[in-house]
């Protein structure tokens, strides 16, 4: 029997192993690539070189792309982690007909494609007459992080003792006193990973801005425009590596912060049956 559990360990190590592997192989070249000295993206790679990173910074329009995805970013994630945080705690404490539906179709964006998103929101600005701008990005954007927030918040709430909260109220205090010193504190560690979250998928996201960017555009447009010159390939890449850089860093700090204090409670509570 320990054989065969050993045995079985192996086969999950050497399926963990190929499944990195067929997720993280084709952007391995990116960075590598990067710093490659010829433009075009062959082996033998040419020589190593710095000059696509320097590259960079001489691009004023990159930058000015930049700080829109940043500003866009910002506004999504405290939009989208103000509107989540009610939403988690009533789908968390309370009881309500057609609970697991409506949570169900809150989550829809999660699997309805970007591109379907993006060209409805195209034609209610339509026909609301909206001029398209960061603000119709950001609103594309929240369609799309809402369901990360509830999803990132719900189980922080469902795992947090009321009895506190409770004990609180005896005391005198009211309930908006209540949440800010008893219920945020303990649930702050989420709203955080949230807020993270939140950000990086409005600062990567592209379809939204595909269809709803107006003449100033988000990185990852510039990034789509810019494809169109192969010289600048090289410097694309290099800027693919930070982003990516800075994307597993802000998803891996999301993920730790959302670890603090976590229970092992999740959707499948019994609140939602």
């Amino acid at each position: 029997m320990r054989k065969l559990f050993r045995d079985n360990n192996y086969l999950l190590t050497l399926y963990a192993i190929i499944f990195a592997i067929f997720l993280y192989l084709p952007i391995i070249f990116i960075p590598i690539f990067s710093f490659n000295s010829g433009v075009f993206v062959k082996f033998p790679l040419e020589g190593f070189t710095l000059d696509w990173y320097r590259d960079l910074f001489d691009r004023p329009a990159l930058q000015r792309a930049f700080f829109n995805s940043v500003k866009v970013g910002i506004f999504v994630s405290l939009l989208s982690t103000l509107l989540a945080v009610p939403a988690a705690m009533a789908i968390a404490r309370y009881r309500m007909p057609g609970k697991r539906p409506i949570v169900g179709f809150m989550m829809l964006p999660l699997v309805v494609p970007g591109i379907i998103f993006g060209v409805a929101l195209l034609s209610l600005a339509n026909q609301l007459g909206m001029t398209l701008s960061l603000s119709t990005v950001t609103a594309g954007h929240m369609v799309i992080c809402l369901p990360y927030a509830i999803a990132v918040l719900l189980p922080r709430f469902e795992g947090f003792n009321r009895s506190i909260e409770e004990a609180s109220a005896d005391l005198g205090e009211n309930p908006w006193w209540t949440f800010w010193r008893v219920t945020f504190p303990n649930v702050r560690p989420g709203i955080l990973a949230c807020l993270l979250m939140t950000f990086t998928i409005s600062f990567d996201e592209f379809f939204m801005a595909f269809f709803l960017s107006g003449p100033e555009i988000t990185l990852p447009m510039y990034i789509w425009g810019q494809l169109r010159f192969p010289s600048d390939f090289p410097s694309l890449l290099a800027l693919a590596t930070l982003i990516l850089a800075f994307s597993f860093l802000l998803i891996f700090a999301s993920l730790k912060l959302g670890q603090i204090g976590a229970t092992p409670t999740g959707l499948q509570s019994k609140d939602l049956k």
